[in-house]
């Protein structure tokens, strides 16, 4: 079995496994790390946001330059909200699965650690306090904006959750469901005024290692998400 391994890094400014206080994150408050195996409970994502999915779509670009300034708690969790929250009440999330497996998993690196998603009361679990992303843009062949983005969301797959229904099919199923989660982080950086950029290249053992994936676990995506420096 897998392990809930990763941490949403810069996004707690509360102890325990409890809420955050009521200004963690907000007004552009860089959030600290929590104790390290420690679960928090996110801010709820909003579902009415005032960009259009079209406006999203046309204005979605790969930002490779971003500021220093650090994402908010907010922002964070509208973005893991964005690659696998959970919207029905059965367990149906943003992204299609094949079967309703869920074969992914979503870690976030800052600068305060890493953390992992926990999509089933959307909530967030300290893997580490280490800043990774220096250590995640030598893994992807020294791209700076992997090092320099003030968040990078991480897609991993368990693909045996999804061979024990499907078989040799599933490769090609997990691959694709990487693709749709990927996407929603893309348009919801967009819908937050935020840029981004898909990352495929990077040595899979490499960034297993710097994540302490364990066996069966690979990494499938980096998502550099951070305010664009870039003009235009």
């Amino acid at each position: 079995m897998y392990r809930a391994i990763w941490a949403v890094g810069a996004l707690i400014s509360c102890v325990g496994v409890v809420a955050c206080s009521s200004d963690a994150g907000s007004g552009g408050v860089s959030p600290t790390a929590a104790p390290t195996g420690s679960t928090i409970e996110l801010p709820a994502p909003r579902t009415d946001g005032h960009l259009s999915l079209e406006e999203a779509l046309a204005a979605r670009r790969s930002i490779r330059d971003f500021t220093p300034e650090e994402l908010t708690l907010e922002e964070i969790s509208q973005l893991l909200w964005a690659a696998q929250g959970i919207t029905a009440s059965w367990g149906g999330r943003t992204a299609p699965s094949a079967g309703a497996l869920y074969p992914l998993e979503v870690y976030v690196a800052t600068s305060d650690g890493l953390s992992h998603y926990l999509p089933e009361g959307h909530r967030a679990q300290s893997i580490s306090t280490a800043d990774v992303r220096e250590a995640l843009a030598e893994a992807a062949l020294g791209q700076a904006a992997v090092a320099e983005a003030p968040a990078v969301f991480v897609i991993t797959a368990v693909p045996a959750r999804t061979e024990a229904k499907y078989g040799g099919r599933a490769e090609r199923y997990v691959h694709m469901e990487a693709g749709h989660v990927a996407q929603n982080v893309l348009l919801q950086a967009v819908a937050l005024g935020l840029g981004s950029v898909p990352t495929g290249a990077f040595a899979d053992e490499e960034v297993a290692r710097v994540l302490e994936l364990p066996p069966g676990e690979v990494p499938l995506y980096l998502v550099p998400v951070g305010h664009s420096a870039e003009d235009g």
